[in-house]
Parts: C-alpha cells; sequence; structure tokens
C-alpha cells in the first residue's frame, strides 16, 4: 500500500482539537482586524478635511469633475480654501477632536455595559450584529462626502453611534480565545493573536490612503464593507466555546463531581458553592488533559476512579454570569484597569494625531504621511508579541508592563526632539515608540484580560471573561477617549506640550502597577533564596 501524500501526513499531525483551536485563533483574528481597520480612516481624513491649499492652482471644474467637493472649485480668500466645512474653522483641531471623543466617548461608556450583556446572549450573535451596524455607520461617515454634507451634527451623530457598536467587539473575541485556550503560554499566543490591532491600523491606513486626496469618502466605504461582510463570515462560522464541537475545554475550566445514592445522576458543581446541575448518568464527559487528576467515587458500594477535571456535553450545566461588583473584586483588575487608562491614552492620541503630527513636522501630504504613521504600528506590532514572550517566561506581567512604561516617556522625548533629524531617525524612532507604547497596552488588554477572567478565585466560571475583560478595556477606553480629546485642546500651544502631557500619562501608568510589581520582585527574591538553600 503506498504512503499517504506529505500533505495529508501532516495533516493527521494535529488532533481535530488542534486544528479548531488554530482556526478560531486565525478567525477571530481577522474578525477583530476589520474593527481596527474601520477606525483607522478618521486619522488619516483629518489632514483633508482642513487642508493646506496654497501650494493647489487655482482651477475650474464642473459638478461632475470636482473631485474633492462636487461643485465649482474657486480658490477663496485664505489657504485652506479646499477644506470640508465645517471643518474649515480657525478652531478645526477642537472640532476633529469632538470627532474624536464622540466615538470613542460611546465606546468607553457602552463598553461596561457590553460585557455584562455579552455573557447573556450568544456571543456569535451578538459580535455578528454588532459587526454589520459597525459596517454600517462607518460607511455612512464616508457617505457624507457623496451626499455633500456639511453638517457638524451629523458627522458627531455617525462617529456616536459607531462608538457605541463597535463595543460587542473586544469583550466578544476575547471571551472566544480564552474559552478555546488555557493559561500555557498564553502572553505568547495573545501576543502574537493582538498584533490584529497593529495589521488592522496598517491595512486602514494603506486602504483610506488610496482614496484620501480623491475622494476621501471611499477612505470610509470601503472599511465599512470590509467589515459588514467580516460580520456575516462571523455569523456563519465563529465557534464561541469548544464544547459546541465536541471539542475539550481548557484547563481553567474545572470541574468536580459526585454519585447520587440512587445511582441516576451526577451531581456536577461547577465549583460554585451554590450552584448545582443535574446531570443523566449516561452523559458523555471529555478529559481536557491526558496528564489528569484521578479521584475516588462511591457508586453502588465500590469505588470507581475517575477523572476530576472533565466537562459533559452540551448545555447541562451552563456556567453562571459574574456580578459586576463580583468581578471588580477580583485581585488585580482595579490596577490593570487604572493602568490601561493611562496607557490607552498615549496609544490612541498616537492612533488619531500621528498622521497629522508627522504633516505638520515633516510637511508631507495626507498619504504619505498617513504611509509614514504604519511604521508606529508596525513596532505595535513587534511590542505586543516581545511583551507576551517576556512575560510568559518571567512570568510577571506586571514587571513587564511596568519597564516598558518607564522606557517609553525618555523615548517619547526623544521622539519629538530628535525625531525629522533625518528620515532613518524617524523610521528607528517610530518603530522604538510603537514597541514600547503599544507593548503594554497589547499584553493587559489580552493575556491579563484573560488571566484575569480565569482567576483561581472564580472557581472554573468563565462566564467572568467577558465582564472582567469589558472592566478592564472601559477603563482604558475612557482613557482613550481622553487623550485624543486633551491632545486636540493642547495642540494649539506647541506640538511640545502634547508629548510632555503623554510622559505623563506613562509615569501614571507605572505608577498603579507598583503595588502588583512589588509583590511580583517579592515572589522572585523569595523563590531565589528557596533554591539557592536547597543547594
Amino acid at each position: 500500500m503506498a504512503k499517504a501524500p506529505w500533505g495529508i501526513r501532516f495533516i493527521r499531525m494535529f488532533s481535530r482539537d488542534q486544528w479548531y483551536r488554530t482556526f478560531t485563533l486565525i478567525f477571530t483574528f481577522l474578525l477583530y482586524t476589520s474593527f481596527h481597520m474601520s477606525r483607522k480612516p478618521i486619522s488619516i481624513v483629518k489632514a483633508e478635511l482642513h487642508r493646506n491649499c496654497s501650494g493647489v492652482h487655482e482651477m475650474m471644474f464642473t459638478d461632475n469633475e470636482h473631485p474633492l467637493k462636487g461643485g465649482p472649485w474657486r480658490k477663496g480668500e485664505n489657504d485652506t480654501w479646499c477644506d470640508w466645512v465645517p471643518f474649515n474653522r480657525k478652531d478645526f483641531k477642537q472640532l476633529l477632536g469632538a470627532l474624536d471623543y464622540s466615538f470613542l466617548g460611546t465606546y468607553a461608556i457602552g463598553m461596561y455595559f457590553s460585557g455584562v450583556i455579552g455573557e447573556r446572549l450568544p456571543l456569535r450573535c451578538y459580535l455578528a450584529v454588532g459587526m454589520l451596524a459597525s459596517g454600517f455607520f462607518t460607511a455612512l461617515f464616508g457617505l457624507g462626502y457623496f451626499w455633500n454634507i456639511h453638517s457638524l451634527g451629523f458627522y458627531i451623530f455617525v462617529q456616536l453611534a459607531n462608538g457605541l457598536v463597535q463595543t460587542t467587539g473586544w469583550p466578544s473575541v476575547v471571551a472566544c480565545i480564552g474559552n478555546w485556550f488555557g493559561k500555557g503560554k498564553r502572553g505568547l499566543i495573545m501576543g502574537v493573536w493582538n498584533s490584529h490591532t497593529s495589521v488592522g491600523n496598517i491595512l486602514g491606513s494603506l486602504v483610506a490612503g488610496v482614496w484620501v486626496t480623491k475622494a476621501w469618502g471611499w477612505s470610509f466605504v470601503v472599511p465599512g464593507i470590509i467589515i459588514a461582510v467580516m460580520g456575516i463570515f462571523c455569523w456563519l462560522f465563529l465557534i464561541e466555546d469548544p464544547r459546541d464541537v465536541d471539542c475539550t475545554p481548557p484547563q481553567h475550566q474545572e470541574y468536580l463531581y459526585d454519585r447520587r445514592s440512587n445511582g441516576d445522576y451526577f451531581s456536577v458543581q461547577n465549583e460554585e458553592p451554590d450552584r448545582e446541575c443535574l446531570i443523566p448518568s449516561g452523559s458523555v464527559v471529555h478529559v481536557p488533559t491526558q496528564d489528569q487528576a484521578y479521584g475516588s467515587v462511591a457508586t453502588e458500594g465500590f469505588e470507581s476512579h475517575v477523572p476530576t477535571d472533565f466537562q459533559v456535553s452540551g448545555e447541562a450545566c451552563p456556567a453562571k454570569a459574574i456580578r459586576f461588583l463580583d468581578a471588580l473584586r477580583i485581585p488585580g483588575v482595579i490596577e490593570f484597569s487604572l493602568c490601561l487608562f493611562f496607557a490607552k491614552l498615549v496609544s490612541y492620541t498616537f492612533l488619531f494625531w500621528l498622521p497629522m503630527y508627522i504633516s505638520s513636522q515633516a510637511r508631507l501630504g495626507s498619504k504619505d504621511s498617513g504611509n509614514m504613521s504604519t511604521l508606529f504600528d508596525v513596532g505595535g506590532l513587534i511590542g505586543g508579541i516581545l511583551a507576551g514572550i517576556l512575560s510568559d517566561y518571567f512570568g510577571g506581567r506586571a514587571t513587564i508592563c511596568g519597564a516598558m512604561l518607564i522606557l517609553a516617556a525618555p523615548m517619547l522625548y526623544v521622539y519629538n526632539s530628535f525625531g525629522y533629524t533625518s528620515t532613518p531617525t524617524l523610521i528607528s524612532l517610530l518603530i522604538l515608540c510603537g514597541i514600547l507604547v503599544n507593548g503594554p497596552y497589547a499584553l493587559i488588554t489580552t493575556a491579563v484580560s484573560a488571566d484575569l477572567g480565569t482567576h483561581k478565585s472564580l472557581k472554573g466560571n468563565s462566564k467572568a471573561l467577558s465582564t472582567v475583560t469589558a472592566i478592564i478595556d472601559g477603563t482604558g477606553s475612557v482613557g482613550a477617549a481622553l487623550g485624543p480629546l486633551l491632545a486636540g485642546l493642547i495642540s494649539p500651544m506647541g506640538w511640545d506640550c502634547v508629548f510632555y502631557m503623554l510622559m505623563a500619562a506613562d509615569g501614571c501608568a507605572c505608577l498603579f502597577l507598583s503595588r502588583l510589581i512589588y509583590n511580583e520582585l517579592k515572589g522572585w527574591c523569595c523563590a531565589g533564596v528557596a533554591g539557592s538553600k536547597d543547594l
């Protein structure tokens, strides 16, 4: 008999569970990539909404020929005569900041409710509907260009609505990944997976840059269509829990059971003393790990050795959703939430204002400055993976975050002071800033959130993952809303003031982790002393 082809032998190397886990990891990566792709265009289009037209020749176009406004193109009385009303005013930075705050403000508020709602609804349906709505409002902003809408209220309303519906994304995908993956190498896995943030920002910049100087409406319409299509695929293919396809759950889902005297039911307890589920004795059980522990259970007068770590198939014993206040009591949730408030403030200020800052400092056009800003996201991609690897190796998430935050503050000063002396210097510093700014942000929103959402104090209740993620990222999103708004208010005083604000925010982020860092360092020292005594 002939040997199987190499491709088939490669497929057989991996178990059914491994294939499903890989599919879920890649699929959720693509889903959230589309979310960030739809958020990025506003930062690229800002420079076009209020454009310096001093270098543009005075021309006349018919209504059909006009590339910007769909009407006669006549030179005005100032250097911004070809910009887009209502952003032609002197306070345009405050107006553009209001657009950012409209999106991020409702995103931050909605995030606190989104996790609670997501625990009580099917994640697949909840996420798919949110993606379709996000696609609609993203495209609607761009349609304002084609419909020749110049009302500030219209654009603010669209941003408010879009920020609200996009809160469905993060708690859902993190909860889904947490359901599929245990704690082993979680920092590395989620560091790689969280690169969807940077990949989405890069793709969003490139897609928006194609049309930004021609017809900026397409910079929103195309990403809107993409996220809506991905929402349809989410509805068709997302598997939110391994038990839905008879796969084994990760190690953090632990169950205990004993035998009822009547011999008809197992009494299954999901590590929650106030909950007990009756499971027919003929139910199928799955052992999550090969190296399971075994315990003794009394069955009709004799001892039967059965796995103590198992999961009953189906919906026989659903986990109970955790209360908001109970989630806050999980050790580390408050500290990491406040740290993320300041870390995300810095990251989102770069996300929404970096292209415009580069345009003003390097004298580049909207497209070129947008493309240059992707280097910061390249650094963020590297930083997220690096932070995950280091936190797995050293076993201290807070310490790794603190070290990167300490280094980020002086690096921001160096970038602002010397970043534009030469092109190689600009490229190098943008990547370094991306590594140090986005590394802690990526680690907290993924591996840390998943760790806390499956904390041992929860006793196996994976339902807490969505709520914990929403609390941490919701608090961070308040900072994300505040950062771009402050940048819009402070930037008229000079970009130096903006960078001082960002450096202070990094310092505050590190300060809130000080207790956790101290405990981790103390644990390492105690472990080192114990190891030396053993020698």
